[in-house]
């Protein structure tokens, strides 16, 4: 399993150098608050590696510091990361992965969201994230989203459960274009999409979103994500355990047929 930790090394190692070399040249954190136009305290979670040391502060602590360029050459090595710490070993499994099947309950699959339709969910977040991570992490799941073109021979299966259907984000235009999208996508022969109606959810159903994943040697992986965390499996026990629930899931959902239907009436009804 992975769980990643949520600030990368690069943040502390760059926030460390940048306080050795404030201190080295004698500068106070007020004054390179001041300098950079923020508070002391944001000045503090930089160097402790709590906050991504940003471009403006780079900027005034090398020009402070005498540092001909060192420190700013860091920015390179601060860009944001496209996914988040806890899924980023789920996404370098799904990369590779071989075949795909995902149960999603509350939001439209990240392999089969509109750019708008992920734009708006990255950028609520919370605690928000600034514009730079939101940039990246909307082109991350778009970047995502090429394998459904550029792998026809890998097949995609997904069971999406009417509340993530009904869930307005951002607004009704939005979801509008958000189910024809569903309905395009649904087109490629690599990709089967099923519904799941509220009047006809499984118990297995409650239990949350799954998704299950093959790799390239034939070894059975499943990751299951919640609040703030995601874990992946490749115990045999528990991987087998969550494809038994996704597949009475699955005994329980329309069939593709029918689940193109039930998205072409909430469309319509928008």
């Amino acid at each position: 399993m992975s769980t990643p930790k949520e600030n990368p090394m690069s943040w502390k190692y760059c926030g460390d150098q940048l306080k050795r070399w404030r201190t080295r040249a004698g500068v106070t954190r007020e004054q390179l608050a001041k300098a950079a136009c923020y508070d002391i305290e944001s000045v503090r979670s930089m160097e402790a590696g709590r906050r991504r040391p940003s471009f403006k502060l780079l900027q005034a602590a090398d020009e402070l510091c005498d540092a001909k360029g060192i420190l700013l050459g860091a920015e390179d090595f601060l860009q944001p990361e496209k996914f988040s710490s806890y899924s980023r070993g789920y996404t370098e499994a799904e990369r590779e992965a071989i075949t795909f099947h995902a149960y999603s309950t509350l939001l439209i699959p990240g392999l089969l969201q509109t750019e708008e339709y992920a734009r708006e969910t990255i950028s609520n977040s919370y605690p928000p994230l600034d514009d730079e991570t939101v940039c990246a992490r909307v082109t991350g799941r778009m970047q995502r989203q090429e394998r459904l073109h550029k792998h026809p021979t890998v097949f995609h299966g997904f069971v999406i459960h009417e509340a993530a259907l009904r869930a307005t984000v951002g607004s009704n235009g939005l979801m509008k274009r958000q189910l024809n999208h569903l309905l395009d996508v649904g087109e490629l022969r690599n990709v089967s999409i099923q519904t799941l109606p509220l009047d006809r959810a499984a118990y297995a159903a409650l239990n949350g979103p799954v998704i299950l994943l093959e790799s390239p040697d034939h070894k059975q992986l499943a990751y299951v994500e919640g609040q703030n965390t995601g874990i992946l499996y490749s115990e045999a026990e528990r991987v087998n355990l969550l494809a038994q629930r996704h597949g009475m899931i699955r005994t329980q959902a329309l069939s593709i047929e029918e689940s193109r239907a039930f998205i072409e009436r909430m469309a319509e009804e928008l």
